[in-house]
């Protein structure tokens, strides 16, 4: 990630600019410190850096408007902010307008890393994500589709193709994983994009209700029909009907769509004049159609017919590097609708929503995400708020206690135990937190939450 990867440092103390520096270049960043804000504000153009980090008392130009004038230039840098007095009220400022991250001096070199490389890779997927989508859509609608992952640019590229041709698309995939997204991207991409698009979900509906909503009725067709009544798939008339769990059509009403797709014309209820329409079918089931084919719940002529493209949406569980930027997005558009600055997940609550199966895919992750946003109070989604909506593994890193507030022989001999281990981890790897995390299993976040606690030092 180091790769040609520039870093625009600004802090007056220049001790701790030349160290930040060195670490950085060390670590193969191409770095330029600067000691006078204003003259890094003025050397700033946008396109030439991947990240500033800059402190926020200084004199002359100090770090809030120095980040104010730098995200004026270029709105999409990420910019680190250092502070030795890191109050609620000015991280709050430096959130709102703008700031990635918060760093509290003293800081160990290894903290700066981890900061850094977590900046600079939310924005590595942000920017693939970006490439992704106008590369797929150019000016269509794929803003809601969200992922950057084999499975997804698979599936959106077969949408580019598909699209242009008009004909039927059966979309597979568990529920919660997006189906009617891709449906709209399908139309907003096809020469039908400025008719309508129509959405019916076909196991929301009892079979008679169903009937009428589809196909619509003629007055008098039956008890409370007092008047003519438009069905939707002639309210889709020049556009696309999509129709969401259509295995749950009734067998009446499988025979009405099959006439339509067979004649592009079909009976209202009640009616004894055809009704013609230019209508697109795409639909979707999260059920496997070829085993109600075999049961004889569902037509095989029909299935045919739906299923001339058949477009399959991976379960999020397959799709763990699209989590980060699916959590970012719902955090982003939770924060844009109640003014708040969540900044995103802890590193050890992100970690954990990337290793959980969310059996409800995207809709679930989705409904977390929205309430964590609720129940957070501090910059970042803890796991402590997450675990209260999904079921997270025991941690294996926590050292277990009899009581709390106790201090038996067992819970000192595990402390003892713990302190050693980490001190020993650091020795072993020379006071290289990330190495140590790495060969223990643990995040770096962990581990200086650990030093912390027995008051360790990497010097050590």
């Amino acid at each position: 990630m180091s790769e040609n990867k520039r870093i625009m440092l600004i802090d007056n103390e220049e001790g701790l600019c030349r160290m930040m520096e060195a670490v950085l270049l060390d670590s193969g960043y191409g770095v330029k410190g600067y000691t006078r804000s204003f003259e890094a504000v003025e050397e700033f153009r946008p396109g030439d850096w991947d990240l500033v980090v800059s402190d926020i008392k200084m004199p002359g130009m100090d770090g809030l408007e120095v980040l104010q004038r730098i995200k004026a230039k270029e709105p999409a840098i990420p910019v680190i902010m250092i502070t030795a007095y890191a109050t609620v009220e000015m991280s709050i400022q430096a959130l709102r307008r703008g700031a990635y991250d918060m760093l509290t001096k003293p800081f160990e070199p290894e903290e700066l890393l981890y900061r850094v490389k977590n900046a600079l890779k939310h924005t590595e997927l942000l920017e693939e994500n970006r490439e992704l989508r106008e590369k797929l859509v150019g000016k269509f609608r794929f803003d809601n589709i969200i992922g950057a992952s084999d499975g997804l640019k698979g599936v959106l590229e077969k949408v580019e193709k598909i699209a242009i041709r008009d004909t039927s698309v059966l979309i597979t995939g568990e529920s919660g994983t997006g189906k009617e997204l891709i449906a709209q991207a399908i139309h907003y991409n096809s020469v039908r994009k400025e008719k309508k698009f129509v959405a019916i979900n076909c196991g929301a509906l009892p079979e008679t209700l169903l009937e009428s909503e589809l196909f619509g009725y003629r007055k008098g067709a039956f008890t409370g029909a007092k008047e003519n009544r438009q069905g939707l798939l002639e309210a889709a008339d020049g556009g696309t009907l999509f129709l969401d769990e259509v295995g749950n059509l009734p067998m009446n009403v499988q025979k009405t769509l099959l006439r339509f797709l067979q004649e592009q014309e079909f009976l209202r209820i009640g009616d004894t004049t055809p009704t013609k329409v230019d209508v697109r079918i795409i639909s979707a089931t999260n059920a496997d159609l070829r085993e109600g084919v075999k049961s004889g719940a569902f037509r095989e002529d029909l299935y045919y017919r739906l299923n001339v493209v058949n477009l399959h949406l991976p379960p999020l569980r397959e799709r763990k590097g699209d989590i980060p930027l699916l959590a970012a997005h719902f955090i982003a558009q939770q924060n844009k609708k109640f003014d708040t600055a969540i900044k995103g997940l802890s590193p050890d609550s992100l970690e954990a929503a990337v290793g959980y199966a969310w059996p409800g895919n995207i809709r679930q992750l989705r409904n977390v995400i929205e309430a964590c946003t609720a129940m957070e109070s501090g910059e970042y989604i803890t796991l402590s708020v997450l675990s209260q909506f999904i079921e997270l593994p025991e941690p294996r890193d926590e050292p277990a206690v009899e009581a709390e507030g106790e201090e038996g022989a067992y819970a000192q001999a595990l402390s003892r135990f713990e302190m050693d281990y980490i001190r020993g981890l650091l020795r072993k790897n020379r006071g290289n937190v990330e190495a140590a995390a790495r060969e223990a299993g643990m995040n770096m976040a962990t581990i200086y939450r650990k030093m912390k606690k027995y008051n360790l030092r990497r010097e050590e």
